[in-house]
């Protein structure tokens, strides 16, 4: 029993230190069997500490990959987001909600002001949608893309790094679809999915082409 919990709690740990990770990466981490690492998994699962997601893969089916819950990532002291949280309630504290809605909105200008650099050399639904996913993946979100058609896409985020920020003020939350709505443009509309303060798994976001320029 004692190793079981060692096992499982090197577990997560891994997933705490390397972000989402396939079974197979846990087994040759922790020098265990793939199938004792999916074991693991399927019982940290039970205990709502792990989840997992599908991801597409270069070559072959796509990858089954496991990541923390928020509730195992409580298991974990977060100073951080205290910090986080207490920076927030200064500012409404001594400039009021007016002036906390002028740091978002600097905020959104200058992570806005970023995207539409990033974006701006892309041609065409697809590759605006895969150079925002890689963009958010760099910054913590664990994006992810899918197909609906060839003028729908979702985006995935199947992990929240500003979750501490955005339960205290959900201004962010409403600031990033409007800096998503903006970096697309009018011929496309952007919304939002699945939401993670609605009792949703992950946030995600429609986006679709509104109409085509035929020539």
């Amino acid at each position: 029993m004692m190793t079981k919990i060692k096992n499982a709690e090197a577990i997560l740990a891994q997933l705490k230190n390397q972000g989402a990770l396939t079974s197979g990466d846990l087994a040759q981490l922790l020098d265990m069997t793939s199938m004792g690492a999916r074991q693991h998994l399927l019982r940290l699962e039970k205990q709502e500490l792990v989840s997992s997601f599908s991801q597409k893969a270069a070559v072959g089916r796509p990858k089954l990959l496991w990541q923390l819950t928020a509730k195992a990532n409580a298991r974990f002291p977060d100073r951080h987001a205290d910090l986080t949280i207490q920076i927030i309630d200064s500012v409404k504290d001594i400039f009021g909600e007016q002036g906390l809605n002028k740091l978002i909105a600097d905020r959104e200008n200058r992570i806005l002001l970023q995207y539409q650099q990033a974006l701006g050399a892309c041609e065409g639904l697809l590759s605006k949608v895969t150079k925002l996913s890689e963009i958010r993946a760099a910054e913590g979100y664990m994006a992810t893309i899918e197909k609906v058609s060839d003028t729908e896409y979702l985006l995935i985020e199947n992990h929240c790094p500003i979750c501490s920020a955005a339960s205290s003020c959900r201004n962010f939350c409403r600031s990033e679809l409007d800096i998503f709505q903006q970096c697309f443009g009018k011929s496309y509309l952007v919304e939002r999915d699945e939401y993670l303060f609605s009792g949703g798994r992950r946030c995600s976001y429609r986006i679709k082409e509104l109409f085509s320029v035929k020539i």
